[in-house]
């Protein structure tokens, strides 16, 4: 049950309301943006809420039991805040939300009724639903290690202790020519192998994407010039002249954990575990599978 503010509370008990929604949407890259379906901008903790903006909300729907409770907060890209490059660029994705019932008149008069976060985005030509999840979607998550040859850490996270801040491990490029939407060639790589920094990230640090981090598939070297491929093509296109930051890569083998950063002691995974080879195989008294222990 809500619990409402004396004067929120008189104000609805008098029968005619000035009521409106606001909806605060604070995304992950720190960015706080505020909308209301009221025709004139509200404002109430430190936030501004931009009027036609195009949102319209589904009804609430909440149950008693742990099943996740979604609403969709339909609307048109009319706001300048609101682009369909930053959709397609995940900016939205997982962005915490708040919904707040006020009055228009007085917005110290106002209700929290639910937080969330952005889930689902559909888009179409002018218009896009996203569908906003209650925090019961955190008890659907996956907790806990996974029984497997690879390591289940992330390499440079606490349980890793690879630190990727030193120079060994990280490099800064610049790029001098685009080969196709995911892949260039690059400066300032010289210094590392071949495949260092495959399976790695990519951090620009200018360009239209600066700030945003990518996954690299593929690192080569033909003489002083690195090509990389990206494994997914960035929204926004990069340009020569662009800088990234590239960390090393780590393909979660035990082997590459010992050559390539010396951190066994570290390793997460499971690498005697048998694999599907001694799965598939028949029995066989002369080819390894007589019963014995493996």
């Amino acid at each position: 049950m809500k619990a409402l503010s004396p004067g929120l509370q008189a104000h609805l008990d008098a029968g005619t309301t000035t009521l409106a929604w606001c909806w605060r949407i604070s995304r992950a890259d720190g960015v706080t943006l505020g909308f209301t379906d009221h025709d004139r901008a509200l404002s109430f903790d430190g936030t501004d809420f931009e009027p036609e903006s195009g949102f319209a909300a589904s009804e609430i729907r909440a149950g008693s039991d742990l099943a996740v409770d979604a609403q969709d907060a339909e609307g048109v890209l009319s706001s300048d805040r609101i682009t369909e490059t930053d959709i397609l660029d995940g900016r939205w994705d997982n962005a915490q939300v708040e919904l707040w019932r006020v009055n228009w008149t007085d917005t110290s008069q106002r209700v929290l009724l639910r937080r969330g976060a952005v889930g689902q985005i559909r888009r179409g030509r002018m218009a896009f639903v996203a569908e906003v999840r209650s925090l019961a979607h955190l008890l659907g998550q996956t907790v806990g290690r996974t029984f497997q040859a690879g390591c289940d850490a992330e390499l440079g996270d606490a349980r890793c202790g690879v630190d990727l801040e030193n120079a060994v491990y990280k490099g800064t490029g610049i790029v001098t020519e685009r080969l196709r939407d995911r892949a260039f060639r690059a400066s300032g790589l010289a210094a590392f192998e071949t495949g260092w920094f495959a399976f790695g990230t990519l951090t620009w640090t200018s360009g239209a994407n600066a700030g945003r981090i990518t996954e690299v598939l593929a690192h080569e070297l033909t003489g002083s010039s690195a090509t990389l491929t990206l494994l997914e093509a960035p929204i926004r296109a990069f340009a020569p002249g662009d800088s990234f930051v590239a960390r090393a890569g780590c393909d979660k083998r035990i082997k590459t954990c010992a050559a390539k950063f010396a951190n066994v002691v570290n390793f997460r995974g499971f690498p005697h575990i048998p694999g599907q080879d001694a799965v598939l195989r028949y029995a066989s008294q002369n080819a390894g599978h007589a019963g014995d222990v493996l």
